[in-house]
């Protein structure tokens, strides 16, 4: 397995490509925008996922066009699933943003796995920051979107949002085994051991 990691725009949305190297397929893990920046993250690999953590604007704006481009399946969780549709769920039609509205393909729970040639991606439901938010999990990497950040976690203002459901999911990312990359969904990366000893959050 490869991951392959670029940021995007002025929110520093980090997008993920996992690849799995037998077959060169690979998955993207949330999707900011349409640019020759994203089609040189994907570069030559076969993409058959678009992976995403949830449903706001900002990490699903190049969804429908890369969609178009490479014949990927979308999937999204079922809570989240009418924001790929609307400006106001998706939040864009508050921040200003375009929204380009697409649908999803594939609607996956909690326990979900996603085959990507040799590699399972399992689907870890936790709400907080939307009713929707799930993390991607396989190997040794946890793929978190704006559920947990470095020494941090995300919003629970938001629509949909649960500041006592973000705490539970966060107990139970603490409570994963092994110390995976955690490849979150803005700013810098971190390893679940990190965050167990320094992140409040999770020990709230």
């Amino acid at each position: 397995m490869k991951i392959l990691h670029k940021s995007f725009g002025s929110m520093d949305n980090n997008c993920f490509l996992i690849v799995d190297e037998d077959s060169n397929k690979s998955a993207l893990v949330d999707c900011s925008e349409y640019s020759d920046r994203m089609t040189a993250l994907i570069g030559d690999t076969e993409l058959e996922y678009i992976l995403l953590t949830h449903g706001h604007f900002d990490h699903i704006g190049g969804v429908e066009e890369v969609k178009k481009k490479y014949g990927a399946k979308v999937v999204i969780s079922a809570q989240d699933q009418p924001m790929l549709s609307s400006s106001k769920a998706s939040l864009a039609a508050f921040a200003g943003a375009q929204h380009n509205s697409t649908e999803a393909d594939i609607i996956v729970a909690d326990g979900d796995v996603i085959t990507l040639g040799k590699l399972g991606i399992k689907v870890l439901s936790t709400p907080g920051h939307t009713a929707g938010s799930v993390c991607y999990m396989v190997g040794d990497a946890l793929f978190t979107g704006d559920t947990l950040f470095y020494c941090s976690c995300g919003r629970t203002d938001f629509p949909t949002g649960s500041p006592e459901d973000m705490l539970r999911s966060l107990h139970r990312i603490a409570a994963l085994p092994g110390n995976m990359t955690v490849y979150t969904g803005h700013n810098q990366l971190s390893t679940l051991d990190f965050e167990r000893s320094n992140n409040p959050y999770m020990n709230m």
